[in-house]
């Protein structure tokens, strides 16, 4: 049994984070999410993997090569054009074992494949979709099944008081390879308003599982901000790179804090940081590695990634920097998201 990670999306709602990045690349924590994904399900058993790929895919086979690193055999899946996540999984067909899991790489969560294995292995269809359980399903496909698990329909974005359940689609599936014959090549389609519909129809076996575990779409700014403190408040139980000095400060190897510097917790400072005298950095703050934070600097609720250079008196508030990012002196900035542009001179 393989898994298959869907890794083609374009990342609309976080540009401009994405413009040159896969959104599954995004850092969260100071490493790019796709990497907690794929060590996370080694760690469960899973030693193959397929990446769709499609939107930037060199930034993703630079990073992983043919997995090597990290003990596993990694093969890529191109898209030539965006094919629905239906359409990906039919695209990625030749290199599918006869039962995989299916893994929408844009989802953050900690979840344990085990209970959904085993439902899928007991119920004898050939599709298991992990369900997460929302306060607010109106925006979602919600399920409603029967009491062994069927699912017998979706209610795409019901009004509140008839929606079926609060159950959604966490993006998560087992299959049986035998269902990708349902699905038309070389052309976009829609798993949960095509494919799903169709197989329920034609009673091949469609069962859900609520799923337990942090899961969180990162598919927006406000949400990607949240995993963040969600990591720092240790909601859920993602890594944290770096040495806990003091409660919810995480500070990296080789950095060089300046004298009155102040970490307000929770933070997290990556390797090779520089930072100026008397700057207050936090709270909740991520500073990615090898990030220059001039004197007199104030930063909270911000994430920065790598190689990030921040001058002197400069003032950040519930900002996302992407790579390479360079302001000048004695900037204010509240809520803004930029990615590499040069320097902002004052």
């Amino acid at each position: 049994m393989n898994a298959l990670l869907l890794a083609g999306g374009l990342g609309t709602r976080l540009k401009p984070l994405t413009e040159t990045l896969p959104k599954p690349m995004a850092l969260i924590a100071n490493r790019p999410w796709l990497e907690h994904v794929i060590v996370h399900l080694k760690k469960q058993g899973i030693q193959n993997f397929v990446i769709a790929v499609k939107h930037h895919p060199e930034k993703i086979q630079n990073h992983f090569g043919n997995g090597e690193k990290w003990g596993i055999t990694i093969q890529y899946a191109m898209e030539d054009s965006l094919k629905g996540t239906a359409g990906a999984i039919k695209n990625a067909e030749r290199y599918l074992d006869d039962r995989f899991i299916v893994v929408n790489a844009d989802i953050v969560h900690e979840i344990d494949l085990n209970p959904l294995l085993e439902f899928h292995r007991k119920h004898g269809g050939n599709v298991t979709i992990g369900l997460t359980e929302v306060d607010d399903p109106t925006q979602y496909g919600v399920v409603q099944q029967d009491g062994a698990g069927r699912i017998l329909r979706f209610v795409e974005k019901p009004r509140l008081e008839e929606a079926p359940s609060r159950r959604i689609n966490a993006g998560i599936y087992v299959m049986e390879k035998k269902v990708l014959s349902f699905i038309p090549p070389d052309r976009e389609v829609s798993i949960e308003r095509e494919t799903f519909p169709l197989l329920i129809t034609r009673n091949v076996g469609v069962y859900g599982k609520v799923i337990s575990g942090y899961w969180m779409d990162m598919g927006t700014k406000d949400r990607y901000r949240r995993i963040h403190w969600d990591v720092l408040n240790r909601v859920n139980n993602l890594p944290i790179p770096g040495k806990e000095s003091g409660k919810g400060i995480w500070l990296g190897k080789n950095c060089d804090i300046g004298p009155g510097v102040l970490l307000i917790p929770p933070v997290l400072i990556g390797d090779n940081v520089v930072i100026g005298e008397r700057s207050i950095i936090g709270p909740f703050s991520v500073i990615g590695n090898d990030c220059v934070i001039g004197r007199n600097v104030r930063c909270s609720e911000t994430i920065m990634w790598d190689r990030c250079k921040i001058n002197d008196a400069t003032h950040l508030s519930n900002c996302i920097f992407g790579y390479d990012l360079e302001l000048g002196s004695k900037h204010i900035l509240h809520e803004a998201v930029m990615n590499r542009m040069g320097v902002l001179q004052a």
